[in-house]
């Protein structure tokens, strides 16, 4: 009798095990496709051959700005070194690729980069305020919080990578961290017409 009762038991069980089971499969698998589908939408770097690119930003511009910066982190997972050469957006004229500097006399210089940005093999480069960073010359439209827009970052190897820069508020760092002005674009609009002929410029940070 108690064997009968002991498979009985299992006889009762078992079904609700492979049925418990099978509902926590398709539990997971629903869920792991919802994961799948969601994250794109919320992932921001971007890959061309060994070259990755890491959170696009920019900031946000006062009224009447003429131009607007651009930031990120760029990888290179290969074995030789590449070089970041150009870029260009949807909301400028045009785009340039210039560095700040710091004298051992204090004064801030930015200069821009007509050779590109070497970006050593198995390295990587940080395009920040008060570093390396992008310029969007003779801009269209300025950029606002929230929005992104659209632009193309072409290297020496890996070729044009197109990205969207995500838009922060003026003066905010990007998640990049670093002290610096926090009206960067503003000045950079003041001097727009010393930009055109450019051989660097001294006074006012990024």
């Amino acid at each position: 009798m108690k064997n009968f009762s002991r498979a009985a038991t299992r006889a009762i069980t078992l079904p609700f095990n492979r049925r418990g089971t099978l509902m926590l499969g398709l539990t997971v698998a629903t869920t792991s496709l919802m994961l799948a589908v969601a994250l794109p939408s919320h992932a921001h770097d971007y890959k061309a051959g060994d070259i990755e690119v890491d959170h696009p930003w920019s900031r946000a511009t006062p009224p009447g700005a003429k131009v607007a910066a651009g930031y990120f982190v760029v990888r290179n997972k290969g074995s030789e070194a590449d070089r970041l050469v150009s870029v260009s957006s949807e909301i400028s004229a045009r785009g340039e690729i210039h560095e700040m500097s710091v004298s051992s006399a204090g004064v801030m210089t930015m200069r821009p980069v007509p050779n590109g940005i070497e970006i050593p093999a198995g390295g990587d480069v940080a395009l920040k305020p008060g570093s390396y960073h992008l310029m969007f010359m003779e801009l269209k439209q300025g950029p606002k919080e929230g929005e992104r827009f659209k632009g193309v970052l072409t290297f020496e190897k890996a070729g044009s990578v197109e990205v969207e820069f995500a838009v922060e508020a003026m003066g905010a760092g990007g998640g990049h961290g670093g002290g610096h002005p926090a009206n960067h674009e503003g000045q950079h609009g003041e001097h727009g017409a010393s930009h055109d002929d450019h051989g660097g410029h001294s006074g006012h940070g990024n």
